[in-house]
């Protein structure tokens, strides 16, 4: 056992506090997508959509609180737009999308393809692609296709994986990744 002389202190007492320290200031569950690497103290999205023309930028969520306006407007731009549907993105995939265009360090706004799916658009989709999974998140407004003409699919897949937040596809070919808020895996080239 080492003493500090200065203080008195133990090496395992001042570990122990160090210890009660950092389990106090622990993010708890359901905030620890908060504490996304590259979230930051203030969250933006930037998005647009070559099929409806719309365009969003806006900061959704300030200093740990969620703006509900803001929320709102992202999940009507995030909708169906083959059948006009919308549905409650799940703020956890929002949160990953805006950390992985944070540490891509990029002004240009993401390109939406496709964010909410009805299960009618997943169906048709499934019907022309093997690609796309029956039960997709994105039928949940748990997953979203993006595209950066300024950062390749490999780049844009390594910012969103280092988010360690969930499921990250590339589809190369097609000059598009998946992210998802699902279970952190990988998939594509």
């Amino acid at each position: 056992m080492t003493i500090d002389s200065s203080t008195g202190m133990t090496r395992r007492a001042l570990l122990g506090a160090f210890a009660a320290t950092t389990i106090t200031a622990a993010p708890t569950f359901a905030n620890a997508a908060g504490f996304l690497r590259g979230g930051g103290d203030i969250r933006r999205i930037r998005m647009y959509s070559g099929r409806t023309g719309e365009r969003i930028d806006m900061i959704y969520w300030v200093e740990g609180k969620y703006i509900k306006e803001s929320i709102k407007e992202i999940n009507h731009f995030m909708r169906d737009w083959r059948t006009d549907g919308v549905k409650s993105m799940d703020l956890r995939t929002i949160d990953i999308m805006s950390a992985a265009h944070n540490l891509l360090d990029v002004n240009e706004p993401y390109m939406l393809l496709s964010g909410y799916r009805s299960p009618q658009t997943n169906a048709m989709l499934r019907s022309r692609s093997r690609s796309v999974a029956k039960n997709s998140l994105h039928m949940k407004g748990q997953a979203a296709d993006l595209r950066l003409s300024t950062r390749s699919v490999g780049q844009i897949a390594r910012a969103a994986q280092a988010c360690r937040g969930g499921g990250v596809g590339k589809y190369s070919r097609s000059n598009f990744v998946h992210m998802d808020c699902g279970v952190v895996r990988t998939w594509g080239r």
